[in-house]
Protein backbone atom coordinates (compact mmCIF):
# COMPACT_ATOMS: atom_id res chain seq x y z
CA UNK A 1 0.00 0.00 0.00
CA UNK A 2 3.03 2.61 0.77
CA UNK A 3 4.92 1.55 -2.34
CA UNK A 4 2.07 2.11 -4.30
CA UNK A 5 1.16 6.05 -2.63
CA UNK A 6 5.10 6.45 -3.29
CA UNK A 7 4.89 5.57 -7.02
CA UNK A 8 0.87 7.80 -7.27
CA UNK A 9 2.90 10.81 -5.18
CA UNK A 10 5.67 10.48 -7.98
CA UNK A 11 3.67 10.86 -11.21
CA UNK A 12 1.86 13.38 -9.51
CA UNK A 13 4.92 15.30 -9.28
CA UNK A 14 6.47 14.28 -12.52
CA UNK A 15 3.37 15.53 -14.40
CA UNK A 16 3.29 19.07 -12.44
CA UNK A 17 6.71 19.10 -13.31
CA UNK A 18 6.28 18.16 -17.32
CA UNK A 19 2.92 21.36 -16.72
CA UNK A 20 5.66 23.54 -15.79
CA UNK A 21 7.81 23.19 -18.64
CA UNK A 22 5.53 24.01 -21.29
CA UNK A 23 3.14 26.20 -19.88
CA UNK A 24 2.25 29.09 -21.83
CA UNK A 25 4.33 31.98 -20.99
CA UNK A 26 3.18 34.50 -18.58
CA UNK A 27 1.18 37.46 -20.36
CA UNK A 28 3.98 39.89 -19.49
CA UNK A 29 6.21 37.69 -20.89
CA UNK A 30 9.55 39.44 -23.63
CA UNK A 31 9.38 37.46 -26.53
CA UNK A 32 13.07 36.92 -29.08
CA UNK A 33 14.37 35.73 -31.62
CA UNK A 34 17.68 33.27 -31.50
CA UNK A 35 19.53 31.65 -33.71
CA UNK A 36 21.86 28.96 -33.55
CA UNK A 37 25.52 28.96 -35.09
CA UNK A 38 28.42 26.73 -34.78
CA UNK A 39 31.28 27.55 -33.08
CA UNK A 40 34.81 28.04 -35.55
CA UNK A 41 35.47 24.39 -36.77
CA UNK A 42 32.66 23.05 -35.35
CA UNK A 43 30.25 21.06 -37.55
CA UNK A 44 26.57 22.59 -38.78
CA UNK A 45 24.97 19.77 -38.05
CA UNK A 46 23.66 20.64 -34.11
CA UNK A 47 21.06 18.82 -32.22
CA UNK A 48 17.74 20.69 -31.36
CA UNK A 49 18.17 22.75 -28.00
CA UNK A 50 15.45 22.07 -24.89
CA UNK A 51 14.15 24.55 -22.76
CA UNK A 52 17.23 24.41 -19.82
CA UNK A 53 19.89 24.80 -22.99
CA UNK A 54 18.98 28.61 -22.82
CA UNK A 55 19.62 30.92 -20.49
CA UNK A 56 19.01 34.46 -20.76
CA UNK A 57 20.68 37.43 -18.89
CA UNK A 58 19.34 40.79 -17.96
CA UNK A 59 23.11 42.41 -17.18
CA UNK A 60 24.17 40.14 -14.64
CA UNK A 61 21.03 38.64 -13.58
CA UNK A 62 19.56 35.54 -15.21
CA UNK A 63 16.21 35.43 -15.77
CA UNK A 64 13.32 32.76 -15.70
CA UNK A 65 12.61 31.28 -18.84
CA UNK A 66 9.61 29.97 -19.85
CA UNK A 67 9.47 28.72 -23.72
CA UNK A 68 12.11 27.86 -26.12
CA UNK A 69 10.14 26.83 -29.33
CA UNK A 70 12.25 25.47 -32.73
CA UNK A 71 11.43 27.23 -35.97
CA UNK A 72 12.74 25.46 -38.27
CA UNK A 73 9.29 24.88 -41.18
CA UNK A 74 7.53 27.29 -39.60
CA UNK A 75 6.34 30.68 -41.39
CA UNK A 76 8.80 33.15 -42.16
CA UNK A 77 8.24 36.56 -44.00
CA UNK A 78 11.42 37.40 -45.46
CA UNK A 79 12.54 41.28 -46.85
CA UNK A 80 15.20 41.45 -49.56
CA UNK A 81 16.26 45.33 -49.03
CA UNK A 82 18.04 46.73 -51.99
CA UNK A 83 20.11 50.19 -51.61
CA UNK A 84 19.38 52.08 -55.36
CA UNK A 85 22.76 53.74 -54.32
CA UNK A 86 24.81 50.80 -54.59
CA UNK A 87 27.58 50.55 -57.87
CA UNK A 88 27.39 48.31 -60.84
CA UNK A 89 29.33 45.53 -59.21
CA UNK A 90 25.99 44.66 -57.87
CA UNK A 91 25.52 43.02 -61.14
CA UNK A 92 27.89 40.28 -61.02
CA UNK A 93 25.61 38.80 -57.57
CA UNK A 94 22.31 39.57 -59.46
CA UNK A 95 22.46 35.50 -60.63
CA UNK A 96 23.33 34.48 -57.00
CA UNK A 97 20.27 36.66 -55.79
CA UNK A 98 17.46 35.38 -57.70
CA UNK A 99 18.90 31.70 -57.17
CA UNK A 100 18.48 32.60 -53.46
CA UNK A 101 14.76 33.75 -53.83
CA UNK A 102 14.04 31.10 -55.84
CA UNK A 103 15.33 28.38 -53.67
CA UNK A 104 13.27 29.14 -50.23
CA UNK A 105 11.42 26.30 -48.77
CA UNK A 106 7.52 27.02 -49.16
CA UNK A 107 7.03 28.12 -45.33
CA UNK A 108 8.96 31.34 -46.71
CA UNK A 109 7.50 34.38 -48.35
CA UNK A 110 9.93 36.44 -49.96
CA UNK A 111 9.37 40.12 -50.66
CA UNK A 112 11.29 42.33 -52.64
CA UNK A 113 12.02 46.26 -51.92
CA UNK A 114 14.04 49.28 -52.63
CA UNK A 115 15.35 51.47 -50.70
CA UNK A 116 15.60 55.02 -52.02
CA UNK A 117 15.13 59.12 -50.47
CA UNK A 118 14.59 57.51 -46.91
CA UNK A 119 11.55 55.24 -47.79
CA UNK A 120 10.95 51.91 -49.60
CA UNK A 121 9.88 50.89 -53.27
CA UNK A 122 8.38 47.87 -52.28
CA UNK A 123 8.13 45.70 -56.02
CA UNK A 124 6.77 42.49 -54.40
CA UNK A 125 5.03 42.07 -51.11
CA UNK A 126 5.76 38.73 -49.31
CA UNK A 127 4.95 35.61 -51.51
CA UNK A 128 5.37 32.03 -51.63
CA UNK A 129 5.60 32.23 -55.28
CA UNK A 130 9.18 32.65 -55.50
CA UNK A 131 9.56 32.62 -58.93
CA UNK A 132 7.52 35.93 -58.92
CA UNK A 133 9.67 37.69 -56.60
CA UNK A 134 12.75 36.75 -58.79
CA UNK A 135 11.23 38.74 -61.81
CA UNK A 136 10.85 41.62 -59.38
CA UNK A 137 14.57 41.63 -58.61
CA UNK A 138 16.18 45.14 -60.89
CA UNK A 139 19.70 46.58 -60.89
CA UNK A 140 19.99 49.31 -58.55
CA UNK A 141 19.60 52.87 -60.24
CA UNK A 142 23.02 53.98 -58.64
CA UNK A 143 21.10 57.17 -56.78
CA UNK A 144 22.94 58.21 -53.96
CA UNK A 145 22.67 60.84 -51.13
CA UNK A 146 19.55 59.18 -49.13
CA UNK A 147 19.42 57.25 -45.66
CA UNK A 148 18.99 53.35 -45.92
CA UNK A 149 18.55 53.65 -42.36
CA UNK A 150 15.79 55.60 -43.11
CA UNK A 151 14.12 53.15 -45.40
CA UNK A 152 14.69 50.25 -42.93
CA UNK A 153 12.62 52.09 -40.64
CA UNK A 154 9.89 52.85 -42.95
CA UNK A 155 9.83 49.50 -44.11
CA UNK A 156 9.02 48.04 -40.51
CA UNK A 157 6.05 50.77 -40.13
CA UNK A 158 5.19 49.24 -43.40
CA UNK A 159 5.16 45.96 -42.69
CA UNK A 160 1.89 44.16 -41.12
CA UNK A 161 2.02 42.23 -38.52
CA UNK A 162 1.55 38.71 -38.77
CA UNK A 163 1.94 34.91 -37.11
CA UNK A 164 4.78 34.44 -39.32
CA UNK A 165 8.66 35.66 -38.00
CA UNK A 166 10.30 38.49 -40.03
CA UNK A 167 13.61 38.69 -41.22
CA UNK A 168 15.65 41.41 -43.41
CA UNK A 169 18.25 40.73 -46.26
CA UNK A 170 19.67 44.08 -46.53
CA UNK A 171 22.03 44.95 -49.31
CA UNK A 172 23.72 48.01 -48.81
CA UNK A 173 26.52 50.36 -48.69
CA UNK A 174 25.73 51.75 -45.63
CA UNK A 175 26.60 55.55 -46.29
CA UNK A 176 24.53 57.54 -43.96
CA UNK A 177 24.52 61.29 -44.93
CA UNK A 178 22.33 62.95 -42.76
CA UNK A 179 23.29 63.43 -38.55
CA UNK A 180 27.19 63.26 -37.01
CA UNK A 181 29.37 60.40 -38.63
CA UNK A 182 30.21 59.47 -35.16
CA UNK A 183 29.10 55.59 -33.30
CA UNK A 184 25.78 57.12 -32.30
CA UNK A 185 23.77 58.40 -35.28
CA UNK A 186 20.49 59.42 -35.09
CA UNK A 187 18.97 57.62 -38.77
CA UNK A 188 21.14 54.33 -37.37
CA UNK A 189 19.71 54.60 -33.77
CA UNK A 190 16.18 54.72 -34.98
CA UNK A 191 15.97 51.92 -37.11
CA UNK A 192 18.04 49.45 -34.43
CA UNK A 193 15.62 50.46 -32.15
CA UNK A 194 12.37 49.72 -34.43
CA UNK A 195 14.04 46.30 -35.27
CA UNK A 196 14.50 45.84 -32.00
CA UNK A 197 10.84 46.53 -31.08
CA UNK A 198 9.69 44.44 -33.83
CA UNK A 199 12.03 41.22 -33.36
CA UNK A 200 13.44 41.51 -36.96
CA UNK A 201 17.11 40.50 -37.23
CA UNK A 202 18.35 42.02 -40.01
CA UNK A 203 20.98 40.32 -42.14
CA UNK A 204 23.56 42.73 -43.89
CA UNK A 205 25.40 42.42 -47.24
CA UNK A 206 28.12 45.04 -47.49
CA UNK A 207 28.07 46.57 -51.39
CA UNK A 208 29.86 49.92 -52.09
CA UNK A 209 28.23 52.50 -53.48
CA UNK A 210 28.75 53.78 -56.65
CA UNK A 211 30.15 57.21 -57.76
CA UNK A 212 31.98 59.72 -55.87
CA UNK A 213 30.66 58.14 -52.39
CA UNK A 214 32.14 54.57 -53.36
CA UNK A 215 35.56 55.87 -52.90
CA UNK A 216 35.31 58.08 -49.83
CA UNK A 217 37.18 56.37 -47.10
CA UNK A 218 36.10 57.92 -44.46
CA UNK A 219 32.33 57.74 -45.03
CA UNK A 220 32.72 54.01 -45.77
CA UNK A 221 34.55 53.57 -42.99
CA UNK A 222 31.83 54.80 -41.06
CA UNK A 223 29.22 53.20 -43.08
CA UNK A 224 30.87 49.86 -42.13
CA UNK A 225 30.40 50.29 -38.85
CA UNK A 226 26.70 51.09 -38.80
CA UNK A 227 25.63 48.18 -40.93
CA UNK A 228 27.87 45.76 -38.39
CA UNK A 229 26.09 47.53 -35.76
CA UNK A 230 22.54 47.08 -37.01
CA UNK A 231 23.31 43.27 -37.72
CA UNK A 232 24.97 42.76 -34.37
CA UNK A 233 22.29 44.45 -32.07
CA UNK A 234 19.20 43.18 -34.07
CA UNK A 235 20.45 39.24 -34.05
CA UNK A 236 21.29 38.95 -37.67
CA UNK A 237 24.51 38.78 -39.46
CA UNK A 238 27.15 41.21 -41.33
CA UNK A 239 28.23 40.03 -44.30
CA UNK A 240 31.56 41.39 -46.26
CA UNK A 241 31.33 44.52 -43.70
CA UNK A 242 35.25 44.56 -44.63
CA UNK A 243 34.71 45.25 -48.28
CA UNK A 244 36.84 42.85 -49.87
CA UNK A 245 35.67 42.48 -53.35
CA UNK A 246 34.47 39.12 -54.12
CA UNK A 247 33.28 36.69 -56.62
CA UNK A 248 29.87 35.29 -55.44
CA UNK A 249 27.68 36.19 -52.43
CA UNK A 250 26.57 32.35 -52.90
CA UNK A 251 28.01 31.60 -49.79
CA UNK A 252 26.38 34.64 -47.61
CA UNK A 253 22.90 33.99 -49.18
CA UNK A 254 23.89 30.23 -47.79
CA UNK A 255 24.83 30.83 -44.84
CA UNK A 256 21.01 33.00 -44.34
CA UNK A 257 19.07 30.07 -45.39
CA UNK A 258 21.26 27.69 -42.78
CA UNK A 259 20.48 30.12 -39.88
CA UNK A 260 16.72 31.12 -40.82
CA UNK A 261 16.34 26.67 -40.22
CA UNK A 262 18.15 27.53 -36.84
CA UNK A 263 15.99 30.08 -34.92
CA UNK A 264 14.05 29.51 -31.93
CA UNK A 265 10.97 31.76 -30.31
CA UNK A 266 12.27 32.06 -26.77
CA UNK A 267 9.82 33.56 -24.24
CA UNK A 268 11.50 34.93 -20.83
CA UNK A 269 10.54 37.34 -17.82
CA UNK A 270 12.97 40.26 -17.56
CA UNK A 271 12.94 42.41 -14.65
CA UNK A 272 10.73 45.87 -15.64
CA UNK A 273 12.70 49.02 -15.67
CA UNK A 274 10.76 52.07 -14.09
CA UNK A 275 9.17 53.39 -16.92
CA UNK A 276 8.48 51.10 -20.58
CA UNK A 277 11.72 50.95 -22.13
CA UNK A 278 14.71 49.06 -23.45
CA UNK A 279 16.64 46.38 -21.41
CA UNK A 280 19.57 45.11 -22.09
CA UNK A 281 19.62 41.27 -22.58
CA UNK A 282 22.49 38.65 -23.40
CA UNK A 283 21.83 34.85 -24.69
CA UNK A 284 24.33 31.50 -23.34
CA UNK A 285 23.86 28.26 -23.33
CA UNK A 286 26.48 25.40 -21.81
CA UNK A 287 25.61 23.18 -24.88
CA UNK A 288 28.82 22.39 -26.77
CA UNK A 289 30.41 23.75 -30.08
CA UNK A 290 28.07 26.54 -30.32
CA UNK A 291 26.92 30.13 -29.70
CA UNK A 292 23.75 32.09 -29.67
CA UNK A 293 23.07 34.82 -31.51
CA UNK A 294 20.12 37.13 -30.65
CA UNK A 295 19.34 41.16 -30.47
CA UNK A 296 21.29 42.99 -27.71
CA UNK A 297 17.88 44.41 -26.11
CA UNK A 298 14.27 44.33 -25.67
CA UNK A 299 11.25 46.57 -25.33
CA UNK A 300 9.68 45.88 -21.88
CA UNK A 301 6.17 47.96 -20.83
CA UNK A 302 3.58 49.35 -22.35
CA UNK A 303 3.57 51.26 -26.05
Amino acid sequence: MYARKVLILAAVFLLIACLQIHAAPPADAAHTLVTVEPKKGASPEMATLRPGDVMIYQSHDKLPVAEVTPLAGQPVELYLAIDDSVGANFAQQFADLRKFVASQGANTAVGIAYMRDGTVNILQKPTTDHAAAARSLRLPLEIGGSSPYESISELLKQWPASAARHEIVMISNGIEPFGGNEYSNPEVDEAIAAAQRAVVPVFVIYAPAGGHLGHSFWRTNWAQQYLSRLSDETGGEGYNINGIDVVSWAPYLDDITLRLERQYRVAFAPKPPPKPGFVPVRASTEVPHIDLAMQDRVWVGGE
